[in-house]
C-alpha cells in the first residue's frame, strides 16, 4: 500500500517499517559500542569507506586500485578487528528476552562450572551462596548488588567467596549463563519449622526459594556440606554427582 511519493519514489508502509527497523538496529549498535575502543575503530572504518567512494570521483588511480584489491579481504579484516566486540554483541543478543524465551536451556558448561565451584568451596572450607535463576526474576535483589555480568567459571566463583574477597558476603546470581551480580542480600525465611541450628546462609537460601522458583546452592563454612534450597525445602548433604543430577533435572525441567 503506497502512503505517499517523494518525487518519483513510492513510499509504502513496509518502507516505513524498514526504516524504523534499521534506525533501531543502528541505535542499538551505537549504544553498544559507545565509549569503547570499537567506537574509535568504527570512525576509522567509516573514514576509509568515504575514501573508497570518493577516490574514483577525483581520479585517484592509486587509491582506487588499492581499495579495489582490498575488497576481497574487507569482510575477513572486519571480523578480525572487531572480534571481541562481535562476540560481546552475540552474547548480548542471546540474552534478550525473546531469544531466552525461544531457547530456555541452561548450558551443561554452566552447570558443570557451578558444581565444580561448589565442591571446591566445600573442600577449602569457604562458605558460599549461589542463586541459579529460573523463570522468576530477582530484579529487586540485583538492584542492590554489585553487578558483574561475567562468564560463569569455577575460578571466578571460588575467588568471589574467598574470605579475603570484598565480595564474599552475600550471594551471587547466575542468570542467562552469566554471573550477573555478587554481594546479593537474600530475604531470610520466617518458617518456624526450620531447623533452629541452620545459619544465616541456609535461612536466606530457603527464604528466596519461598519467594521464587530459583535454585539456591549453599556451602556451609562450618561443616563444608553442600545443600540446595528450592520450593521452600532444603536438600542437604549433596556431593558432586547428586548436586549435578539435581541441577540438571530441575533446570532442564524449567526450560
Amino acid at each position: 500500500m503506497i502512503l505517499f511519493h517523494i518525487g518519483f519514489i513510492k513510499v509504502t508502509i513496509f518502507d516505513i517499517f524498514d526504516i524504523l527497523a534499521i534506525s533501531f538496529i543502528l541505535y542499538k549498535v551505537y549504544f553498544f559500542i559507545r565509549g569503547t575502543r570499537a567506537a574509535q575503530m568504527t570512525v576509522g572504518l567509516v573514514f576509509i569507506l568515504f575514501l573508497s567512494v570518493f577516490a574514483p570521483l577525483f581520479n585517484m588511480s592509486g587509491m582506487t586500485w588499492l581499495f579495489q584489491n582490498l575488497k576481497t579481504v574487507w569482510l575477513i579484516a572486519f571480523v578480525v578487528v572487531f572480534q571481541p566486540e562481535l562476540r560481546r554483541m552475540l552474547i548480548y543478543i542471546g540474552q534478550t528476552p525473546l531469544v531466552r524465551f525461544l531457547v530456555r536451556v541452561v548450558g551443561d558448561k554452566v552447570i558443570e562450572e557451578v558444581v565444580k565451584a561448589s565442591v571446591e568451596l566445600s573442600s577449602r572450607g569457604y562458605g558460599g551462596l549461589i542463586v541459579m535463576v529460573r523463570g522468576t526474576g530477582v530484579k529487586s535483589i540485583l538492584e542492590q548488588a554489585v553487578r558483574l555480568q561475567a562468564e560463569v567459571s569455577m575460578p571466578l566463583i571460588v575467588s568471589i567467596f574467598n574470605p579475603r574477597s570484598p565480595l564474599h558476603d552475600g550471594a551471587i546470581i547466575v542468570q542467562n549463563e552469566l554471573v550477573q551480580a555478587a554481594k546479593c542480600i537474600l530475604p531470610l525465611s520466617q518458617n518456624p519449622n526450620l531447623d533452629p541450628n541452620l545459619g544465616t546462609r541456609h535461612r536466606a537460601a530457603v527464604g528466596l526459594s519461598e519467594e521464587s522458583d530459583a535454585l539456591i546452592i549453599v556451602i556451609s563454612e562450618e561443616t563444608g556440606k553442600i545443600s540446595v534450597a528450592y520450593k521452600g525445602e532444603l536438600d542437604s548433604d549433596l556431593n558432586y554427582d547428586s548436586l549435578k543430577a539435581l541441577l540438571t533435572q530441575e533446570l532442564r525441567a524449567a526450560a
